[in-house]
């Protein structure tokens, strides 16, 4: 009788041990935020933002523990003109550490079309450990002319927008 109390014990023990494990390996780490424009003289990891204020009527960016950065850009825009203006292509920055911390990757550039749609899928190289991650939208390209260091960020993760009021009223609130 104590045998097979034993044997119960363990095989209960072994069995919340692998859904336990198995839980855990379900719910792997992945970072996902939305994006918002830029306002010009702010500074994320030593990159400074953009001269004018850009907005972004949707914006998503996601990162998994393999390093797959998927980043959609839907109206990326210079509100004044409309338009994507003269920003051509843009990449992003993978920053670690907050808004102090450090750029520790950067995509290759892709086109940004004149109404600021693009979408950015690549796989990145990323340590084990990404402290309050950010991902920063960069201008890449002016007129269609590359530049030869990424450029400054037009829109970013990890930021609020301090407009609710306006959030409220284009849903209907």
């Amino acid at each position: 009788m104590i045998k097979k109390a034993f044997v119960k014990v363990t095989l209960l023990g072994t069995a919340m041990c692998g859904l336990l494990t198995s839980a855990m390996m379900a719910q792997e780490p992945s970072f996902h935020s939305s994006i918002i424009g830029s306002n010009p003289h702010a500074i994320i990891a030593g990159v400074q933002s953009g001269g004018a204020p850009w907005t972004v009527k949707h914006g998503s960016a996601g990162l998994n523990v393999d390093g797959q950065l998927h980043v959609e850009l839907k109206n990326l825009i210079l509100p004044q003109l409309g338009n994507a203006g003269p920003v051509t292509s843009v990449s992003a920055s993978l920053v670690c550490g907050g808004s102090g911390g450090t750029v520790v990757v950067t995509t290759d550039a892709v086109p940004l079309s004149s109404d600021g749609n693009a979408d950015i899928e690549t796989r990145i190289s990323i340590s084990s450990t990404c402290f309050a991650p950010i991902v920063l939208v960069r201008a890449a390209a002016f007129n269609g002319n590359p530049l030869p260091q990424p450029g400054p960020w037009i829109a970013a993760t990890g930021l609020v927008s301090l407009t609710p009021d306006k959030d409220k009223k284009e849903q209907g609130n």
